[in-house]
């Protein structure tokens, strides 16, 4: 799923391309992407673009006339950017928007269509979509720790979670997670101050280099190749290779159609932490420490 660096890199592109332009033509040819009605997506055509921003992991574009496309790419969303006049065909490419500079077309790979747009009349109305989690990028250390422990939950949910922080999602909370030398399962409420300051500190680093590198790759281009998995990235889909910083084995935890993955060396202090599902299939020979993983693996 595009995360906070993907957003402001396309957001950045899409500001050189469409700001001050006008939209001609909107062609919505999948049923499942359009989720609000209200104001039509019409009510666009005929209009420039005023301002582009980013409403969490949402990209909010707005007009003249105070309406909004809010587009939310979810997993497989990503947007397409070309100079000729693109027809959406509602099986891969599932919108176009035809500007006096250009088409923006959003495609969406496989056959789980959860991309959506939805319409916004204003600010009242595009406020109803943010979730409200707090920009990590700006916010003091005091704002940070008033929204991480505002509940007791795991790191990887809180840093994960819209209503906490605007923009994290799964790959980019693993790299965070691995830069403060955190556990993904440690409760929110057990953190020491150091702790809370090293994960703000850790957030915005990740953040801000991600943003940097993507930048630089895309190098004033629509930034195409847009992936959660990426070769730099230190432990996120990387099971089973070497943590770039301890050399220990990348882990993980599996849960639904989701991962978390992380370094024993690095985070855990070498204690594996129990998947869900193996774990409680294999009970007490379940391995506790990356020690005894090894010892079994090299005992087959």
């Amino acid at each position: 799923m595009p995360e906070l660096p993907d957003i402001t890199v396309y957001i950045e592109a899409l500001e050189q391309r469409i700001c001050g332009h006008t939209l001609s033509k909107a062609q919505i040819a999948s049923p499942f992407l359009l989720r609000t009605i209200d104001p039509p997506v019409e009510a666009c055509v005929g209009h420039a673009v005023s301002s582009i921003q980013r409403i969490g992991k949402r990209i909010a574009i707005g007009f003249d006339n105070d309406a909004w496309l809010v587009l939310h790419l979810m997993i497989a969303g990503r947007l397409h950017w070309s100079q000729r006049v693109k027809k959406a065909d509602g099986r891969r490419t599932l919108a176009a928007f035809v500007f006096d500079s250009g088409c923006l077309t959003l495609t969406e790979a496989g056959s789980q269509k959860r991309a959506s747009l939805h319409m916004a009349a204003g600010r009242a109305g595009l406020a109803g979509l943010d979730p409200g989690g707090i920009d990590v990028l700006s916010a003091p250390l005091g704002e940070f720790t008033t929204a991480l422990t505002a509940g007791n939950h795991t790191l990887k949910r809180a840093l994960t979670d819209p209503h906490v922080f605007s923009g994290i999602g799964n790959a980019y909370s693993d790299e965070i997670l691995h830069r403060a030398r955190l556990s993904p399962i440690t409760l929110t409420s057990r953190l020491t101050a150091d702790e809370i300051a090293r994960l703000r500190l850790a957030t915005q680093a990740v953040l801000q280099e991600w943003i940097d590198r993507l930048r630089a790759e895309a190098a004033g281009g629509f930034p195409e190749g847009v992936t959660a998995f990426r070769d730099e990235m230190a432990v996120h889909g990387r099971y089973g290779q070497p943590c770039p910083v301890c050399g220990a084995k990348v882990q993980r935890i599996r849960y639904a159609s989701n991962e978390t993955n992380y370094c024993a060396g690095c985070q855990t202090g070498g204690r594996l932490l129990a998947d869900r599902a193996l774990s409680r299939l294999l009970r007490e020979d379940w391995p506790r420490t990356l020690e005894e993983l090894e010892e079994r693996r090299n005992a087959k």
